[in-house]
């Protein structure tokens, strides 16, 4: 058998993703050029490491089994790199990171010097909501999660980052003057929600119940990006983070409609378990973030400042 690591790498990658479509696009490549890289893998085996039922992707047992084995390998292939890397002196190792979805517009700030700086660190970054986030982090699966709100049920260290702020959100099409009550915002217009088990919808329902407001029609919306576009077409209004929101504001695509009890504010804040044995790479990363987080935050979130009261 002549398979290569580079086609262990793809298959594995199938067998996470169950789509040629999804594994092109996490690993760049095309998808026939994946699609060649499966099939030469295969030609190696007897038994089928894949089957295509009604057009959908599976993995047959003894391919899971074979993508077993290729995470193996693979590991094993990292950890030659990374101590071919320290004997040279230079730091090496990977990072993993779960980050609450809204945190994708505030991590990359934090760690791109430190990864510039550093080659030989390898970066897993898996964005995703608040229930996932802490799922991962009481697994042991990351070694750092980042989150607005601490959990109770995990015993954590924490360096704060920066504030979340949330506000209430419509589209450029309102005009000011025809806003209405505060009580009919939230009880006559449509309100739009992230899924359940987002830090921003849990947010939004506390602030609800506090002001014993019933909702009249709910929209739904999986991901922050739908819920901005959403309001941009005028389908609904939200309470959604500043951070999100950036762009739109700017471009007066959106406007912030100013209600009493908001923004909500919350902290950003990286957080590790309290008994994680960290890796020095993890180690450098704390201390680079101890250093330079005021650096960073002055350097590309200073605009918040123009939004708070």
């Amino acid at each position: 058998m002549k398979y290569t690591l580079h086609q262990l790498q793809i298959f594995l990658e199938i067998s996470q993703c169950k789509s040629i479509t999804k594994t092109a696009e996490t690993l760049h490549l095309s998808q026939p050029a994946v699609s060649i890289q499966l099939k030469n893998l295969q030609d190696q085996f007897s038994i089928p490491l894949t089957e295509v039922v009604g057009r959908k992707l599976y993995v047959t047992e003894f391919g899971m089994e074979i993508a077993k084995a290729a995470q193996k390998i693979i590991e094993e292939v990292d950890a030659i790199n990374y101590k071919s890397l320290s004997y040279a002196g230079k730091l090496s190792g990977k990072i993993k990171i779960s980050v609450a979805s809204t945190g994708k517009y505030v991590m990359p700030y934090f760690l791109s010097d430190f990864m510039n700086k550093h080659k030989g660190v390898d970066l897993i970054m898996d964005v995703t909501n608040k229930t996932k986030v802490l799922r991962s982090m009481e697994r042991n699966e990351v070694d750092f999660a980042l989150v607005s709100v601490l959990p109770k049920k995990l015993k954590v260290n924490s360096v704060e980052l920066m504030q979340n702020q949330l506000y209430f959100v419509g589209g450029s099409q309102l005009e000011l003057e025809q806003v209405p009550t505060q009580k009919e915002l939230f009880t006559k217009l449509p309100l739009i929600y992230r899924e359940e088990g987002s830090a921003t919808r849990n947010a939004m329902e506390q602030f609800m119940t506090k002001h014993s407001y019933q909702v009249r029609k709910k929209i739904e919306l999986t991901s922050n990006e739908a819920v901005k576009q959403a309001v941009q077409a005028g389908l609904g209004f939200s309470i959604m983070p500043l951070i999100g929101i950036k762009n739109e504001l700017k471009e007066k695509e959106l406007q912030i409609i100013p209600v009493k009890g908001l923004p909500i504010s919350t902290t950003w804040q990286v957080i590790w378990l309290s008994s994680k044995n960290l890796s020095p790479a993890a180690k450098t990363y704390l201390e680079y973030l101890k250093l330079n987080k005021e650096r960073i935050i002055e350097s590309h979130f200073s605009w918040i400042k123009n939004y708070q009261s």
